[in-house]
């Protein structure tokens, strides 16, 4: 005879796990857009107040182990139910990496201060952080509905960063070739534009864990990558 109350009671633990992560989702979905607003308009403040913010993606994250790992405990949950709650366990680590990426692209700001700023330079890591922020937040929505379609749709625009970060290469690369004064600010740039890159790729480890969640198995296709970064070659 099935219990009743044990039922609720796995429910309720498998409520409380989606609650802390919608809760880390929209924390690292601010960071990012906030670090990034920091870097382009170079504001000290506001890269700090990100910094000092990731330490609560890393807390929800501690606090979503403790509670994945009592759940397994008590319930002892298989198939599916085994599956929410290790699903819940990865997205929360892609989760944390993605503040300490966001904290990354701030601790830059801090050191670009007093530096020449090239104009226009960061529109173009504004432009792939528009695009990695919007494929977040498709990604944690499709989470939330358990979509697996809608995962699979942000997963096939992997290329796309990939895409857009090689060409912001070669432009970087170029105004530090012309005039070697940008070469400090664009090589923060560089790295800026990487965490972004880095935190799509995140966001595709998120919808191969949804994938993995509402299908049962994992994608088997390789995923689609465009960075083509380490075969520029230096020709000037």
């Amino acid at each position: 005879m099935v219990d009743h109350h044990t039922l609720r009671e796995f429910d309720d633990d498998l409520n409380t796990l989606a609650r802390m992560i919608a809760e880390m989702g929209g924390l690292a979905e601010k960071l990012v857009a906030d670090s990034t607003t920091a870097l382009v308009t170079l504001d000290s403040a506001q890269a700090q107040t990100v910094i000092d913010a990731d330490k609560v993606v890393d807390q929800l994250q501690h606090a979503v182990e403790e509670k994945a790992v009592l759940t397994i405990a008590k319930r002892q949950p298989m198939a599916i139910d085994l599956r929410e709650i290790v699903a819940a366990l990865r997205v929360a680590n892609d989760l944390e990496r993605i503040g300490d990426l966001a904290k990354n692209i701030s601790k830059r700001v801090l050191a670009l201060k007093g530096q020449l700023q090239p104009p226009k330079l960061a529109g173009g890591v504004e432009h792939i952080s528009d695009l990695v922020l919007q494929q977040l937040k498709e990604v944690l929505d499709s989470y939330a509905r358990r979509d697996a379609t809608a995962a699979l749709a942000v997963w096939n625009q992997d290329g796309e960063i990939d895409a857009m970060y090689t060409s912001l290469f070669r432009e970087l690369l170029t105004y530090m070739m012309e005039d070697p004064r940008n070469i400090g600010f664009c090589t923060h740039l560089l790295f800026c534009a990487k965490n972004i890159e880095r935190i799509g790729d995140h966001a595709t480890n998120i919808a191969e864990t949804v994938h993995y969640l509402v299908v049962g198995e994992p994608l088997t296709e390789e995923r689609p990558k465009n960075d083509l970064t380490s075969t520029i070659a230096f020709d000037r």
